[in-house]
């Protein structure tokens, strides 16, 4: 079969091309909605601007295939191969990429509203300034994609790889990277406001100057992090670790920090006004100059920490343990 009897086919009525052979057919402007092309051959076919929305294309060979413009709004593309596809501007509203094979894919202007790319391939995809907002990442891999400027408000992106990522002026506000492996990601002066991080490795990762405000990274690995100037205000840290880390001039004011493991830290200069560490290690924290008006200390770990001109005023030290504390000049427990 040829393309022109596919399309003779197609417009007496026939939908059912599933396994045609059709490599390098030239389809440029053609409309072939609800068209069935399931585990069809179609590598370095050309659709450009055509109309391939509601399409089924499961399990269907679109390697190199030029899809400029192509509406496939609604289409069913699990599993299907666009290794090097060019999909700029393409209309991908609502289609279903889940497992999908898009290594090396063009998606610059493509339209990705409710996309799902559940454990999709998109290794070195170019994302750049894409409007990605709530999309479903959920264990994709986009090792070496780059994702400069995009806005990845709400997105789900539990469990996905994102080594090697581009992310020079992403938005990550809201989003999901719960039990995600995020080192070697430079997060540094990003918008990650209402982030959701539970359970994920970030060990050494750097977020200078990020805005982290009311996150939840809880039970999370931040040890030897640099969060410096950071802002982590109304944030839920329970539990996390973030021994050694630089957390100099970072903004804690009302989080939540209880049995938090900060031994070690740098805390100089930071501000936990009215934060709950209670029963967080401290042990061996630089806190000199550090705020610490109204925050609650109660049991925690204070061991050998240094808090030379820090400010206590109304923090509550109930069983904390201060031994070998440096204590700010002229400041008296409470009896």
């Amino acid at each position: 079969m040829d393309s022109n009897e596919l399309l003779r086919k197609y417009k007496s009525g026939e939908r059912n091309f599933k396994e045609v052979s059709l490599p390098g057919a030239n389809l440029i402007g053609t409309h072939l909605e609800q068209i069935h092309l399931s585990r069809a051959h179609l590598e370095n076919a050309s659709f450009a601007r055509g109309n391939l929305s509601r399409a089924f294309l499961v399990g269907a060979n679109l390697c190199n295939a030029f899809l400029y413009g192509t509406d496939l709004s609604f289409a069913k593309l699990q599993d299907c191969l666009l290794r090097s596809a060019d999909l700029t501007k393409a209309n991908l509203k609502g289609a279903q990429l889940e497992r999908a094979d898009l290594r090396d894919a063009k998606l610059s202007g493509a339209i990705l509203t409710w996309v799902s790319f559940y454990r999709a391939n998109l290794s070195r995809v170019n994302l750049c300034g894409a409007n990605l907002t709530g999309i479903n990442f959920r264990a994709a891999n986009l090792s070496g994609a780059n994702l400069n400027w995009a806005n990845l408000s709400e997105a789900k992106l539990s469990g996905a790889i994102l080594q090697g990522a581009q992310l020079n002026g992403v938005k990550l506000s809201g989003a999901f990277l719960n039990g995600i492996s995020l080192e070697g990601v430079d997060f540094s002066g990003l918008d990650l406001s209402g982030v959701k991080m539970s359970g994920v490795r970030l060990h050494g990762i750097d977020f200078t100057g990020a805005d982290l405000s009311e996150a939840r990274i809880r039970v999370a690995d931040v040890d030897e992090g640099i969060l410096k100037k950071a802002d982590l205000h109304d944030s839920q840290l329970k539990d996390t670790h973030f021994s050694e880390a630089n957390l100099m001039k970072t903004d804690f004011a009302n989080a939540q920090l209880q049995h938090a493991d900060l031994r070690g830290a740098n805390l100089n200069l930071a501000n936990f006004a009215e934060a709950d560490l209670r029963g967080a290690n401290l042990s061996g924290a630089y806190l000199w100059g550090t705020n610490l008006e109204g925050a609650c200390l109660h049991g925690a770990n204070l061991r050998e920490a240094s808090l030379r001109d820090a400010c206590l005023l109304d923090a509550d030290l109930t069983d904390a343990d201060l031994t070998n504390a440096t204590l700010p000049e002229n400041y008296t427990l409470a009896s």
